[in-house]
């Protein structure tokens, strides 16, 4: 008997470090949160990261590691499953962060884990990967993830 397939919600989140800051993204309900989206159809994790740092915060970053792969099998009883890929990066360049809203964000900026304590966050998981992070978290490498089929070197 066939079974019905699960729908996936795919997502990116970035922590972009440069010395003791993190880069943070200011979104439209006012809350903070580090760069994140949906990975778009037939977009790679990669590809989404780069994009969706970029696009919420105006700096293109070099992408160093992962810090974990996460599995939500039912997203609170609705039937549908999210995996989130969390990678580590840095700004590709001296670029400052964009200080005018648009469709993606109102801004982002550059702070310290201190500066993140007095800010609105959309929730406490941020603190946490931050933290973990700064503490010295295992970063494994990007080729971690690969398409299926591709031969083992």
């Amino acid at each position: 008997m066939a079974r019905t397939p699960i729908p996936t919600w795919y997502f990116v989140l970035v922590v972009v470090r440069s010395e003791d800051r993190y880069l943070m993204v200011q979104e439209r309900g006012q809350l903070w949160y580090l760069p994140a989206g949906r990975v778009e159809p037939g977009e790679t994790f990669v590809k989404a990261a780069l994009r969706e740092t970029l696009e919420e915060t105006g700096i293109p970053v070099v992408l160093e590691g992962i810090v974990r792969v996460e599995h939500l099998p039912d997203i609170y009883g609705y039937g549908e499953a999210r995996v989130r890929v969390i990678f580590t990066a840095k700004p590709q360049d001296n670029t400052l962060p964009k200080s005018s809203p648009d469709k993606e964000s109102l801004k982002a900026a550059w702070v310290t884990l201190k500066e993140m304590e007095s800010l609105p966050l959309r929730g406490i998981e941020v603190q946490e990967i931050f933290h973990y992070v700064a503490n010295g978290a295992p970063i494994y490498p990007l080729n971690l993830i690969s398409f299926e089929g591709a031969p083992f070197l």
